[in-house]
Parts: C-alpha cells; sequence; structure tokens
C-alpha cells in the first residue's frame, strides 16, 4: 500500500511537471523594457527573444493566436530565452523601432543577454518553421564578424556585398546604407553602367546626403537611360520622402525635430534645386505639428503650402490634412479647415480644378468633391448623406 502511496505521489508529480512544461511561451509582463529583459536573461543564463508587433499587424496576430501558445514552441522557447513582446507604436517601442530599425512587421530580434543582436527573422510561419529560424538566427550569423571587418577599413568589393546581402536580409536599412555608400564611393558619375552598383543604389541607398544621391538628382540622364524616367522619380521621392520623416523624434508622448538636421535637409532640398522641394519642407512642418497637436501652425503651413504656386495639392491630401479636425476641435480651428475645404469645393464648381474619380490606378467609388462635403458635415456633427 505504502508503494502505491508513493507511485501515485511521483505520477501526480510527473503530471504536473509535464502540465508545466505543456504551454505555450511564456512572456514577460507588458511594459517590461528591453534593459529589464536583459538583467533578467544575465540572472537566469538565457538569450532574449523580441517579438517586434504593431497592434494593426495581421500576420503578428496570427504568430500570438495559433503559434506562440503552442506546447512545443513553449517548450523550445522557455528554457532558452527570455521573451519579450513589444508595441513597436507606443511610447517606449517606438524609439527602439528607430533604433533596431525595424520597418515591417512582424520582426523578430535573438539578442544575448548584454541586449547585443545576434540575429533576426520577419514574418509569420507555422510552428515547425518559426522554431527553425528562432534556431538558425540565435547562433552566431558573422554579422559581427562583417561588422568589425568594415571597422577596420575592409572595403574588399566582394566582402562589401557579402555583408550588403546580410543586413538586406535582416533589413538593417541604415547601416545597408553605410555599406552601400562606401561601395559606389568615387563611382558617382560611373555606377549608372554597372548593373551590380545600380541595383546596389536602388535598393539601400537611403540618405539624401550620399554623393551617389546628390550627383542622381542633379545628373539623372545616365541612369533614366538605364531603368527608365519613373524608378528614378520614385527612388528621388521616397529618399527625400522618408527622411523627412526620420528627423522628427516621438518619445514619451512628445514629439520634436531634429534642428540642425532640417536646417541641412532645407540647405540641401535648395542645392538639389528641384522643383517641389518645399514640398519635403513643408511636410515635415505639417507633420510635426500635426503630432504636436499644434492646430495654429498645422494650419498656417497648409496655407502657406496651398499658396506656393511650385506645389499642388489634391483633393486626397486635403482630406488627409482634415483628419485632425473633429466636433469636439476648437470651433476656432474647425471653421479655419472648413475654408479651405470649401474654397477647394468652389474651385471645383467654378471649373478651376476636376474633382478626383480615381487614385493611382484605383477607382473612387465617388468623386471627391462628395467627400470633402461629407468631410465638412462630419466636422460639424452631421450624420452623412446617402
Amino acid at each position: 500500500m505504502n508503494k502505491m502511496k508513493r507511485f501515485s505521489a511521483l505520477a501526480v508529480c510527473f503530471m504536473c511537471m509535464m502540465a508545466l512544461m505543456a504551454q505555450g511561451m511564456k512572456f514577460e509582463p507588458t511594459g517590461t523594457t528591453l534593459e529589464e529583459a536583459s538583467a533578467k536573461a544575465k540572472a537566469e543564463n538565457k538569450l532574449i527573444f523580441l517579438d517586434c508587433f504593431t497592434t494593426w499587424c495581421g500576420p503578428c496576430k496570427k504568430m500570438a493566436r495559433d503559434v506562440f501558445p503552442q506546447d512545443k514552441v513553449g517548450a523550445y522557447m522557455n528554457p532558452k530565452f527570455i521573451n519579450l513582446q513589444i508595441d513597436m507604436e507606443g511610447e517606449y517601442g517606438a524609439p527602439l523601432a528607430k533604433k533596431l530599425q525595424i520597418t515591417a512587421y512582424p520582426t523578430f530580434v535573438i539578442f544575448n543577454a548584454d541586449a547585443q543582436e545576434i540575429g533576426r527573422f520577419l514574418g509569420s510561419s507555422d510552428a515547425d518553421g518559426f522554431i527553425k529560424n528562432v534556431e538558425e538566427k540565435s547562433k552566431d550569423n558573422s554579422s559581427s564578424d562583417f561588422q568589425k571587418r568594415f571597422s577596420n577599413g575592409d572595403r574588399d568589393p566582394q566582402f562589401l556585398l557579402d555583408y550588403l546581402k546580410s543586413l538586406n536580409a535582416s533589413y538593417k536599412g541604415d547601416e545597408a546604407n553605410t555599406v552601400a555608400e562606401a561601395l559606389l564611393e568615387g563611382k558617382e558619375a560611373t555606377f549608372a553602367a554597372d548593373s551590380t552598383l545600380r541595383m546596389v543604389f536602388m535598393r539601400s541607398v537611403i540618405n539624401p546626403f550620399a554623393p551617389s544621391f546628390i550627383y542622381t538628382v542633379k545628373n539623372p540622364a545616365s541612369l533614366k537611360a538605364q531603368i527608365g524616367d519613373m524608378p528614378v522619380e520614385m527612388k528621388i521621392q521616397n529618399v527625400l520622402s522618408n527622411y523627412q520623416r526620420q528627423i522628427i523624434n516621438e518619445e514619451n508622448g512628445t514629439a520634436t525635430i531634429d534642428q540642425p538636421q532640417f536646417d541641412k535637409f532645407v540647405a540641401l532640398l535648395k542645392e538639389l534645386n528641384i522643383p517641389n522641394a518645399d514640398h519635403y519642407r513643408l511636410s515635415t512642418l505639417i507633420t510635426l505639428s500635426e503630432k504636436q497637436k499644434n492646430l495654429e501652425a498645422y494650419l498656417g503651413y497648409i496655407r502657406e503650402y496651398l499658396a506656393n504656386n511650385n506645389l499642388d495639392a489634391d483633393d486626397m491630401q486635403l482630406a488627409r490634412w482634415a483628419k485632425p479636425f473633429t466636433p469636439e476641435t476648437d470651433a476656432k480651428y474647425r471653421s479655419q479647415m472648413k475654408e479651405i475645404l470649401l474654397q477647394r469645393l468652389a474651385d471645383i464648381k467654378a471649373g478651376k480644378r476636376q474633382a478626383q474619380t480615381t487614385v493611382g490606378n484605383m477607382r473612387l467609388s465617388r468623386p471627391t468633391d462628395d467627400l470633402l462635403r461629407m468631410i465638412i458635415d462630419a466636422m460639424d456633427g452631421k450624420m452623412p448623406q446617402h
């Protein structure tokens, strides 16, 4: 009987142990920082796994719902990792995303206990694929060796191409740009004739101050002759648009601008002498004042944009600018935004402008003059008329 009792007790203990093991990934409490995870990882001799997600990301939700809770995933991850989930658009997450160069979701990053990155991978997968990716990226992927060789001055072209390939695979845009600039150094006037270097420029140069970018903006003909006008124009537009977003910093619920970099950017736009240079300057200031909830400045910059003969804001842009204005907004500012929209409607009625019926290749369900009227009504709390 005693043997039976002992056996039963052992069986219960075993079942309890199995129950503890049979669980999905155990994540640190919401709000845990990478620094706190690092301290815990050091104490427990573990690595750190970071799930970089956003609230709107469908694949992120799929991973959280279908993969992370699986027993085999927890059995693999929990003994080896301090598991962390951070909303990359939250107060703590937004600056971290910028620091880590996170631009796509979900991104999964693996760190050592000192919070130094070992590897990363992107996208949803099944449980087996996830475990395989974690296992592969938990090993030293030689990124530190690449980084060390580059820092020590290695500029062998094949090495730089290999390093660039590794960085692009990890979506490390800032570092990839630095390596791309090294590859293109001294070749600003000739790279367009080389298919490999063209690809390096088009894919990896994101710095508007890069000599290759400045040369291309001033002398676009050689690159356009190789790949056509539209890709080159889109490249120029994307680099300038992305940079104007980078110089706005958001931290702890406040938005500020890197004024020295902004001034340098404005000077560069003048040097490049592109017809719509003021678009990037004013768009930056409009975005900043919106994030700062400074509607006085916001409306002032919008009016300056509309008064500039070199610029043109279409109806959909006006609709986007009207987004901060609700029935709860100060009536003074609502009235000013309504005046801007009403002026556009008057221009359409007088034949000075045509209402949009398409945006790109997408056909709108109704012309934009109807949309602008609906927005004006919504500002006053009126329900749209169908």
